[in-house]
């Protein structure tokens, strides 16, 4: 399945870092219901909501308990991890922000599917343009 079609089916995404607030932002203004881990504790999570024409973040305290992508803007070692996560929520995509050969091997053989172009909000953008 590729990125527009796992986009269209998405309706929830959990993010693992990212390069910038263009990502949640781009996300929760194109109706997906976002939810950020926002630091190293357990309970670190916020909901990116759209809010008029703001986007604000609203702890939640907790993963979402089920996403159908996990995106990733982190080294490939946290990857198992990250991995682990994607598992728990039930997700059936990982989206790499930084893609690589090894990273799409780790993800695959993990029984998910892998993503790493084009970087998220621009493939957002572009399908908004289409709708």
């Amino acid at each position: 399945m590729g990125s527009t079609e796992l986009l269209r089916d998405a309706r929830t995404i959990l993010l693992i870092d990212w390069p910038s607030r263009d990502v949640p932002d781009t996300l929760a203004r194109a109706g997906y219901a976002v939810v950020a881990a926002e630091g190293p504790a357990p309970d670190d999570y916020a909901a990116y909501e759209r809010s008029g024409e703001a986007v604000v973040a609203r702890r939640v305290g907790a993963p979402p308990a089920h996403a159908d992508i996990v995106y990733s803007h982190r080294p490939l070692a946290e990857l198992p991890r990250i991995i682990a996560m994607a598992r728990q929520v039930g997700a059936k995509a990982v989206w790499c922000q930084t893609g690589s050969a090894e990273a799409r091997t780790v993800v695959e053989s993990a029984g998910l599917e892998y993503v790493d172009e084009p970087a998220i909000a621009d493939a957002v953008r572009r399908q908004a343009r289409r709708s």
